[in-house]
C-alpha cells in the first residue's frame, strides 16, 4: 500500500524545441520542479500533435521556429483541438510578427531565451491556472504596438468602455498591466500579495471580458489608464 500523500496534481509538460542541445537540457531541468513532469520533448509540431494526442497534457513549452510544422501554426491547431491545453512560447525571437502570431494563435505565454528556470516554471504554473505571463521585454513590444495603433483613432476606445462595476483596485490593477508590470512587479507596486493580483485580475478579466493579457494591455490604453 502506497502511504504517501497524493499532493497537489503535478503538470504534464511537452518540451518542444529543434534543437537537442537545447530541448534536452531543458527537459531534464524542468523536470526536477516537483509539480512537473516532462511527458514528451518534440524536435518539431507534428511531435507535438502526436504526443499531445497521446496525452494528457496540461502545457507545451513551444519554439516558434521548428521544421515540418512551426510552433505558431502547431500553436494554432492545439487550441481549436485541444483548447485544454495551454502553450507557453520560449524562443528567442521578440519581433512585433511572432509576438503577435504567437499570442494571435492561441498562446497563453511568451518568454525570451534569456528567461531564467524560475521565470519559465512560474510560467508553465500560471498556464496551467489559465493565466498569462509575458516577458518584460514581450510586454513592451506589446505595448509599443498598440499605443502606434491606438493613437491614430482615439475614438475607438469608445466602442469597448470599461464596465462601471470594476472597483478602483481593479481599475489600478489594469492600468499597472498596461504599464507592462508583471503580476509581481504589481504585487510590490501595491503592496499586496500575488494571489491578491490575480484574484483581481481574474474578476476584472471577467467583468470587462478580457481575454488576455495582451487584451488587458489594449483595453488599458483604449481606456486612457496606460
Amino acid at each position: 500500500m502506497n502511504e504517501q500523500s497524493e499532493g497537489p496534481a503535478r503538470l504534464k509538460v511537452i518540451v518542444a524545441d529543434d534543437q537537442a542541445a537545447v530541448r534536452e537540457p531543458l527537459a531534464a531541468v524542468l523536470g526536477l520542479a516537483e509539480d512537473i513532469d516532462v511527458v514528451a520533448a518534440a524536435a518539431d509540431g507534428t511531435e507535438v500533435l502526436a504526443a499531445v494526442a497521446a496525452g494528457p497534457v496540461d502545457v507545451v513549452l513551444m519554439d516558434l521556429r521548428m521544421p515540418v510544422l512551426d510552433g505558431i501554426e502547431t500553436t494554432r491547431r492545439l487550441t481549436e483541438e485541444h483548447p485544454e491545453v495551454a502553450v507557453v512560447v520560449l524562443t528567442t525571437f521578440a519581433d512585433d510578427e511572432s509576438i503577435l502570431g504567437a499570442l494571435g494563435a492561441g498562446a497563453r505565454g511568451y518568454l525570451t531565451k534569456n528567461a531564467g528556470r524560475q521565470d519559465i516554471t512560474r510560467a508553465i504554473r500560471a498556464a496551467g491556472a489559465g493565466q498569462s505571463v509575458l516577458d518584460r521585454e514581450v510586454q513592451n513590444r506589446l505595448l509599443a504596438t498598440a499605443r502606434t495603433k491606438a493613437a491614430p483613432a482615439p475614438g475607438d476606445a469608445a466602442r469597448q468602455p470599461l464596465p462601471d462595476d470594476l472597483t478602483p483596485r481593479e481599475r489600478e490593477v489594469l492600468a499597472l498591466i498596461g504599464q507592462g508590470l508583471s503580476n509581481r512587479g504589481i504585487a510590490e507596486k501595491l503592496f499586496i500579495s500575488e494571489a491578491t493580483v490575480k484574484t483581481h485580475i481574474n474578476n476584472l478579466f471577467a467583468k470587462a471580458h478580457i481575454r488576455d493579457r495582451a487584451d488587458a494591455v489594449r483595453r488599458a490604453i483604449g481606456a486612457g489608464l496606460a
